[in-house]
């Protein structure tokens, strides 16, 4: 079993955590997460994240919601209960579809939207009862905290943290964590 050290570092505004993470991965670290209370843009990219595969998804649950919205209307007004509202036809679905455009674009929005969060929530480990949870909760309010794990000599660490400092962390900790 050996011993792996977290190291913390505390930010207080977005575009120096930003141009903290760039000076850090220049040096040759590997940072694992960042946490923040909103989305930083370019963060990812700094980060050297890989494509998020997530806008593939929301592109499937959309076309799930758009054959659910069909399926229904040809279910309930044209096999089960068919009634001639206002002149029209109801004996086949394509008669029909003009006016069921504004309710099938609505349900396939509404199928991608919440299958969407539902997706994000897994895959972050988010859901309810999950045991992930941020190291700090300042980070939901107004901080944002860097984590780097190393299991490097004192001399890595303190250089990790003299680079954190000098970048403009307001607070720097470290945390011992036991891996198998």
């Amino acid at each position: 079993m050996s011993k792996e050290k977290i190291i913390y570092g505390l930010y207080d505004d977005d575009d120096i955590i930003l141009d903290a993470v760039k000076t850090i991965k220049d040096k040759g670290h590997h940072i694992d997460e960042v946490y923040s209370p909103f989305p930083i843009h370019g963060l990812d990219t700094a980060m050297g994240l890989k494509y998020s595969r997530i806008a593939i998804t929301s592109f499937i649950y959309g076309c799930i919601g758009f054959s659910c919205a069909l399926l229904m209307f040809w279910y309930i007004m044209i096999h089960d209960w068919p009634m001639n509202i206002g002149g029209k036809p109801n004996f086949t679905l394509n008669e029909n579809m003009p006016a069921f455009i504004p309710v099938t674009f609505e349900m396939t929005v509404f199928f991608a939207a919440h299958l969407m969060v539902i997706t994000f929530l897994i895959r972050c480990g988010l859901y309810p009862g999950s045991s992930k949870t941020s190291p700090d909760p300042r980070t939901t309010d107004d901080k944002f905290l860097m984590e780097i794990h190393t299991d490097g000599t004192s001399k890595t660490i303190k250089s990790i943290k003299d680079l954190m400092k000098k970048t403009g962390a307001v607070e720097i900790t470290e945390k011992l964590k036991e891996v198998s």
